[in-house]
């Protein structure tokens, strides 16, 4: 089988960082608040591509640099030559953002997302798009396409979000493009939890590490379920995890941990 060392990649547009099958990406521009151009976009798509294939990796973790998660698209290297664009070159653009989220969906390990300070744009559809989500008090995560004159169903917003937080919750949000707060964020179930900014890296980090120490396949089986049963009735998602569940029976993980349980050990995951 194909196989991949994420700790040998050096990506050019942000960090890429591997300890104990953890995987961290920071946005790394923190004099422009980690803003994205149209190269760190195909380049965030191609590595969780590659991150399917990648053996030293269970788990990832997304962060931003600064005190900031992710301002979005610079203005200078994104925006601005977007209104000179024709429709064709418009559409490429959109559907290769669209592609980052539907990879990071696709990437069968846990991502977390660690955000501080602004999360705006494609920042808030990043920490949108992850499975789960820490925030410091001073996190403001803003879906504001349009206070720029777009709509608010970009790269997937209109069916993740109101998923996340609620319909109508995600409607004032996207109607708006007013900041969630970080209090707001949690108590809508946005964020998992609030903690200090000097903790927030860790803490994603600690339960990234959690998740890398657990069944690595059923993790990724749990990740496919649900993202696969969002458009399924309930018969054909009771269906889809009976498949998955029997697969997930065959594998030796499930084999130690019931060994483990019989000889009143804790179990030792492999990821097989």
């Amino acid at each position: 089988m194909y196989k991949l060392k994420a700790a040998e990649w050096r990506p050019e547009h942000f960090k890429l960082e591997v300890a104990d099958r953890v995987a961290t990406i920071t946005l790394n521009r923190p004099e422009r608040k980690n803003p994205l151009t149209f190269e760190s976009y195909a380049e965030l798509r191609d590595t969780f591509i590659k991150l399917q294939y990648a053996e030293d990796v269970r788990a990832v973790v997304m962060t931003g640099a600064g005190g900031n998660f992710c301002s979005g698209g610079d203005v200078h290297d994104i925006i601005g030559p977007l209104t000179k664009m024709d429709t064709s070159g418009l559409l490429a653009f959109t559907r290769m953002t669209g592609n980052l989220v539907k990879e990071m969906r696709n990437c069968p390990q846990p991502i977390i997302s660690a955000v501080d300070g602004v999360c705006a744009g494609a920042g808030a559809i990043i920490s949108m798009a992850s499975d789960m989500r820490y925030a410091t008090p001073e996190a403001k995560t803003a879906f504001l396409f349009v206070r720029v004159g777009l709509a608010g169903c970009d790269m997937g917003a209109c069916s993740i979000l109101p998923r996340i937080i609620g319909q109508g919750r995600a409607s004032e949000l996207l109607y708006t493009g007013r900041s969630m707060s970080a209090e707001e964020g949690r108590a809508w179930g946005y964020f998992n939890d609030v903690v200090p900014a000097e903790k927030v890296l860790a803490k994603a980090q600690e339960v990234a590490l959690s998740l890398a120490n657990g069944p690595a396949f059923a993790h990724s089986m749990t990740k496919k379920c649900l993202h696969q049963e969002w458009n399924q009735t309930i018969e054909q998602a009771l269906e889809t995890e009976a498949e998955a569940q029997a697969i997930c029976m065959q594998t030796q993980d499930f084999t130690r941990a019931y060994n483990a349980f019989v000889n009143k050990q804790v179990p030792k995951f492999e990821g097989n």
